[in-house]
């Protein structure tokens, strides 16, 4: 390695489902195109196997977390003790979503956030109210925590993570409008869109953690139990969720055109293909999971994919989404007074805890809950390419 190999210090993490390189922000360059030019060098990209970087090849593992202090120059970053942006790093082009947050990665801030001396534990919880830029609005992190430290052990399971650790609870009420400005971006529980290709289709147009569009997956002609790999495999289907998540982008004031929806925010909004409690067998284990364990059936696309778990944010709205009157959520899902929204996906079963107070048809969120485990993977150099001499 020559001397004046560039590098710069991180942390891998694992949150939940995910996994994401940790920077702080002062280790980067200033300069914004020095900058993203650096993240995707760490990263690999733009290559489909980021063979030069440190990545994974999936949307799952190209994810960032830059952490810095607190915020003194907005207003809205009152009270929060750091400050949190979340990138998703572009595998087979050289971009950068900044539009989007992670819930799975910001279960691991906490962690991170102990380890790294940048906030004091408070046994035996730790709670962490941050600031987080994408949607500039705060978060609220209990990591679990003993003599100080992070705790990682326990009982707690996460469906698509292999076996059990500490639960760390991330409350998303603070997010609810986020992106749109409003918990229902349209003021409507259901929305018909116009759709090139579709003809006219009911949505849910719902905006907490980051912006959703729900749909029945019957309307598409599924079952709502399809696997990954079937989504994926078809691509007319594919093409005809990115056009419906297209227009209700640009209905939800996100992106300029329909059609710009994969250069303008590829990430956001995600789109939940929900169905009635049924019975169906896990991708990862081949289990059955029974009608019984769930309130919902939901496929989750994301980055043009179909998602193998949940998305984090997608949990806590497709939870606030059931229990708002009227939603296509809401029409779908088990009735009931519980706190807790049991939704099945393609890898089990995951839980929510969402409450929400109404006036004059106005819906507040009071608790939108993700409940995860995390741990630090590594820590270290990751050294850029040497560059051209200027």
């Amino acid at each position: 390695m020559t001397d004046d190999a560039q590098s710069i210090r991180c942390v891998i993490m694992r949150g939940g489902t995910s996994r994401a390189v940790f920077i702080r922000e002062e280790d980067l360059p200033a300069d914004a195109h020095e900058r993203e030019r650096a993240i995707l060098a760490i990263f690999g990209s733009p290559d489909r196997r980021q063979i030069d970087g440190i990545a994974g090849a999936d949307p799952l593992t190209s994810k960032l977390a830059i952490i810095s202090g607190p915020r003194t120059d907005d207003p809205r970053a009152a009270g929060t003790a750091l400050t949190y942006t979340f990138g998703q790093v572009e595998i087979e082009r050289p971009e950068i979503d900044w539009h989007s947050l992670c819930g799975n990665i910001s279960s691991a801030v906490g962690v991170y956030a102990i380890q790294e001396g940048l906030i004091e534990a408070t046994d035996p919880v730790t709670r962490l109210r941050l600031f987080n830029t994408n949607l500039g609005r705060p978060l609220t992190i209990e990591t679990p925590t003993h003599n100080g430290r992070p705790v990682e052990r326990g009982d707690y399971t996460v469906p698509g993570v292999p076996g059990t650790g500490a639960r760390i609870l991330v409350d998303f009420a603070e997010t609810a409008g986020g992106a749109t400005g409003n918990l229902l971006p349209t003021g409507n529980p259901v929305d018909v869109l116009e759709v090139p290709g579709v003809g006219a289709i009911e949505v849910s147009l719902v905006d907490i953690g980051n912006g959703h569009v729900f749909i029945r997956a019957a309307d598409m002609g599924l079952t709502g139990t399809e696997t990954a790999a079937e989504i994926d495999a078809n691509q007319p289907l594919r093409d005809r969720l990115e056009a419906i998540r297209g227009v209700a982008a640009h209905r939800m004031g996100m992106i300029s055109a329909p059609e710009r929806s994969r250069i303008e925010s590829p990430a956001t909004p995600l789109l939940g293909m929900i169905s009635p409690p049924q019975a169906y067998r896990d991708d990862q284990l081949g289990l059955v999971v029974a009608a019984e364990e769930v309130d919902l059936v939901s496929r989750l696309m994301f980055m043009q994919q179909m998602h193998k778990t949940y998305a984090g944010t997608s949990t806590v709205c497709t939870g606030v989404a059931a229990k708002i009157p009227g939603t296509i959520v809401n029409q779908l899902a088990r009735g009931g007074n519980r706190l807790e929204i049991r939704i099945g996906h393609p890898a089990g079963v995951i839980e929510t805890e969402t409450i929400l107070t109404e006036a004059s048809g106005h819906y507040s969120v009071q608790r939108a809950t993700l409940g995860r485990t995390a741990r630090r993977i590594m820590e270290g150099q990751v050294y850029l390419p040497e560059r051209e001499p200027a």
